[in-house]
């Protein structure tokens, strides 16, 4: 079974792709035409944008409900005030969400995913920055003619790849915004359903309210992103008409002179006649931009141009209205500005925006929720989170997934804060710093791809990085003077989840690096093949292991203490691919192990994300016709009557071998730190990073193994 044969016999399997001599790469280049970043027609995109209102703009849509009165929480002192803060609404919804979100940071998207990870998962394909050696290589440059912008690439990618600290705080820094969208995804719920139920007079009953509607939202998570979004669009799409003709029923009544604060000179004039409390009043007018991060964490679920369509049409001009017409009100009724937006409702329809309002902000918590779902399953792919169960709930988008346990423990969070806080004023000083912390990170981000991945012209680069980053800036720095006053919560979040993402990944990649230092050598399995004191067992073996290259370390170990192997032995390691299904046909990849004599091959399985593993009979069926087709191949290549009664009685054999028997083996690496290491190391690794991953998935049930036929093969590594 030479090699030429084998390539031949991955081109049968996948046709129109390139043979490679690398397995790895053979398994990973399934074109992305299927995935969910594929263009969709017209009305498949009208869809998901009618979708999207659903899933990303509930929390930025259901902000009026709360931005003026913790503007202003000691009343209006000023009248003019109200068209200084409406200015600053109104430029910052223009400036971050729809010209920096719409328009650019949506654009930076890997494969069709956002978020933060997203962002550190294209820079790593762009430049070798990655702690851990894994596909995520840089691409090779296209050759161009010689320019400023690609001497200027080079030479960042250079600083970059050769600096260990700037790879160490590129991964601190997105872990660090991916741990603040998490714990922006526990804050959303709370803000948004205590302002929507804060109509009920009495705080308890508020609370309890809160509290059946929280537990309520994250049970329907399970049915999915498609089902959640397709339902709840059609609440936020009667949200935005109702907010707008409220606006407009404002400015008619109440007067349109407030739309002079189009005129930026509003601003000046607010803050040259406030001071620093115009500086502090910007802790509120911040809330306008909560959720704007749902929209590129998002993003999986949907594409860029249902977002930019279903933004750009319907959430913009709905908020700049709603917005105006509270601010007509205000200007009348300055004393209500507490309860601006109930206050600013026509009698006759109070009870019915009540209703639609507890509903919207229901639904407000879905953005962050999927948010949340999105990053943590991009987060398991790159090795920085423990093992968890993703479930796909779409065969059309990859990206729309929920994780059961992540619901759940959100869920109690959620719970827990609105308990605890049980009202909006101190949550909101915790949700200003988490959103403007994660804006401020995707600008760092965003403008590094530019540097690296676009080669963006310096002025555009210099224009982006100024003027948003000097906003973001401002708006972090007034955030954090309410910092004792609940501003800590996030950060509190941040560096819990950052200890557990820091921790794991850190001993992940130590482990990864020992397995390919020490995996067997051809020489071990020959002098294998020739020791006379190994037994072979009836039955077939299959022996996973995550190295898709080489056999794992712990295979001696597992020799050393059974001294047998079974008759016919398989290393089977698992390639996720991402698109929804992959076909019997083209889900093997088999090489043998030399000395073919001994029976030993390698197999790696691809598989698409709703692929089902859970029917391990059929599984190993499929695998040995599979790998007889393999034997088959190899030997047909020699016209021989002899060759072919060859392959005949070594296809007899494994089908022998299956029928005595399929059992599983699985190693394991008990990770400790060396015994010279220091006691914060012993901590980290010989405690916490064992007790997440004892304490979260095992391999046997992220592969559905069955538990009779499994027989676990354990090794100390020593990091």
């Amino acid at each position: 079974m030479s090699e030429n044969l084998e390539k031949n016999e991955t081109t049968e399997t996948m046709q129109g792709l390139p043979s490679v001599d690398s397995q790895n790469l053979e398994a990973g280049r399934l074109s992305f035409a299927q995935s969910h970043s594929f263009k969709v027609q017209w009305r498949k995109m009208m869809s998901l944008a009618f979708q999207s209102l659903g899933v990303v703009y509930g929390d930025l849509g259901t902000s009026p409900l709360y931005v003026f009165s913790n503007t202003f929480p000691n009343g209006i002192g000023n009248s003019d005030d109200i068209l200084g803060v409406l200015s600053l609404i109104i430029y910052s919804i223009v400036l971050l969400p729809f010209i920096k979100y719409t328009f650019i940071v949506l654009r930076a998207n890997e494969k069709g995913e956002g978020g933060t990870f997203a962002l550190y998962s294209m820079i790593c394909r762009n430049a070798k920055v990655s702690l851990i050696p894994d596909d995520l290589q840089a691409e090779d440059i296209e050759v161009s003619p010689p320019s400023n912008q690609l001497r200027r690439t080079s030479m960042i990618k250079k600083k970059l790849e050769n600096s260990m600290t700037a790879k160490f705080l590129l991964f601190i820094v997105s872990i660090m915004g991916t741990s603040m969208v998490i714990g922006d995804g526990i804050l959303t719920p709370s803000v948004s359903v205590l302002s929507a139920v804060s109509g009920i007079k009495s705080r308890d009953a508020v609370v309890g309210v809160s509290v059946v509607i929280l537990i309520i939202l994250f049970s329907v998570q399970q049915f999915g992103t498609d089902k959640v979004g397709t339902s709840f669009a059609p609440i936020i799409c009667l949200w935005f008409t109702l907010i707008t003709g409220i606006g407009l029923y404002n400015l008619i009544t109440h007067g349109s002179g407030v739309l002079c604060a189009f005129n930026p000179i509003y601003v000046v004039h607010y803050f040259k006649r406030n001071g620093k409390q115009g500086w502090i009043s910007l802790g509120g007018v911040v809330l306008c931009l909560t959720g704007t991060e749902a929209m590129f964490a998002d993003l999986g679920h949907f594409n860029v141009q249902a977002i930019q369509i279903s933004f750009s049409g319907i959430v913009l001009p709905a908020l700049l209205t709603a917005y105006s017409g509270q601010a007509a009100y205000l200007t009348k009724h300055p004393y209500d500005v507490i309860d601006a937006f109930y206050k600013s409702v026509p009698r006759p329809l109070y009870w019915p925006t009540f209703l639609i309002a507890v509903f919207s902000a229901i639904i407000a918590s879905q953005a962050m929720i999927s948010g949340v779902f999105s990053i943590i399953s991009q987060s398991l792919s790159l090795g920085c989170f423990p093992r968890v169960k993703v479930i796909h709930t779409s065969a059309k988008y990859e990206g729309q997934v929920y994780i059961p346990v992540i619901n759940y423990m959100l869920m109690v969070a959620c719970i827990v804060v609105t308990i605890c806080f049980k009202t909006t004023e101190k949550i909101s000083y915790a949700f200003g710093i988490a959103v403007v912390a994660v804006m401020l990170i995707t600008t760092c981000m965003v403008t590094l791809i530019m540097l690296v991945t676009w080669k963006t012209s310096i002025f555009w680069i210099a224009l982006f990085f100024v003027t948003f980053g000097t906003i973001e800036a401002v708006y972090f720095s007034s955030v954090l003077y309410k910092f004792i006053e609940g501003g800590y919560l996030p950060l509190a979040f941040s560096f819990f989840l950052m200890t557990i993402m820091g921790t794991w990944h850190h001993v992940h990649r130590k482990r990864i690096m020992f397995e390919l230092k020490n995996k067997v050598s051809g020489e071990f399995i020959r002098q294998l093949a020739a020791n006379p004191g190994i037994n072979r067992v009836p039955g077939l073996g299959l022996f996973y292991s995550e190295l898709v290259q080489g056999i794992p370390p712990v295979f001696p170990h597992f020799i050393a203490n059974f001294h047998s192997i079974h008759s016919v032995l398989v290393f089977v390691s698992i390639k996720k691919i991402p698109i929804s299904k992959v076909a019997w046909e083209d889900r093997f990849l088999f090489r043998l192990v030399e000395p073919k004599e001994h029976w030993m091959f390698h197999c790696e399985v691809r598989c698409g994300y709703k692929d089902l593993t859970e029917q391990p009979e059929e599984f190993e069926k499929q695998l040995v016709e599979h790998l007889k087709k393999f034997i088959h191949s190899s030997c047909s290549q020699i016209n021989s009557e002899l060759a072919a009664h060859r392959a005949e009685q070594e296809m007899q054999f494994v089908q022998k071998a299956m029928e005595e028997g399929v059992v599983y083996l699985l190693g394991e690496a008990e990770v400790i730190a060396k015994k010279n290491s220091s006691l914060f190391k012993k901590i980290v690794v010989n405690y916490l990073y064992n007790i997440l991953s004892k304490n979260f998935w095992q391999g046997e049930n992220v592969l559905v193994i069955p538990h009779s036929r499994l027989l676990k093969v354990g090794m100390t590594c020593e990091i």
